[in-house]
């Protein structure tokens, strides 16, 4: 647990320093806030909320990467990101880098889909459109919410996160 801990911080600390450097660029300022015990207890109400919020998405894929399978949420991020593509031409490629970093046998992130889809997608991506990676998306974000989000949730980092530290009275001044 203490070694996932050291991942967690490791991680989190470094996806803060990549958003401050990017977000500089642009002109902003932002940082991974860790959130009230109230925001982190809002997390356990749906799977949804966790990946709608920031800290809390980086601490699923730290949790992720603890259990050795952080492709699924790379995968499921990969996906999100390729439905917003405008370009036919980047759908295009976009399709063919899922597909080779998450679908082929022996992909270096292979995500664990049946042999039908894998097909599937095989085919759909030389006519690349938003839809080609439905199915195995649904299939992988159902893995990951009912599978890894209770083990999350159960995990001691989170319920740290929803623990509310008790006012003492020297930190309320008296």
């Amino acid at each position: 647990i203490k070694d996932w801990k050291t991942r967690l911080s490791y991680f989190l600390q470094n996806s803060s320093n990549s958003t401050k450097m990017k977000s500089k660029k642009a002109g902003k300022h932002c940082t991974y806030l860790r959130p009230s015990p109230e925001e982190a207890q809002l997390w356990s109400e749906a799977f949804d909320e966790l990946l709608a919020n920031k800290y809390g998405l980086a601490a699923f894929r730290a949790f992720l990467k603890s259990e050795f399978c952080e492709e699924n949420i790379e995968f499921w991020l990969a996906c999100e990101d390729f439905k917003k593509t405008k370009s036919p031409q980047k759908l295009t490629s976009k399709a063919k880098k899922i597909y080779s970093d998450f679908i082929e046998k022996e992909a270096p992130k292979e995500i664990n889909i049946d042999f039908q889809t894998k097909n599937m997608i095989a085919q759909s991506i030389q006519e690349a459109t938003h839809t080609c990676f439905s199915a195995a998306q649904k299939r992988v974000y159902s893995l990951m919410e009912n599978n890894s989000y209770p083990r999350f949730l159960e995990s001691e980092f989170y319920q740290e996160l929803c623990k509310k530290t008790p006012i003492t009275r020297a930190a309320q001044g008296t």
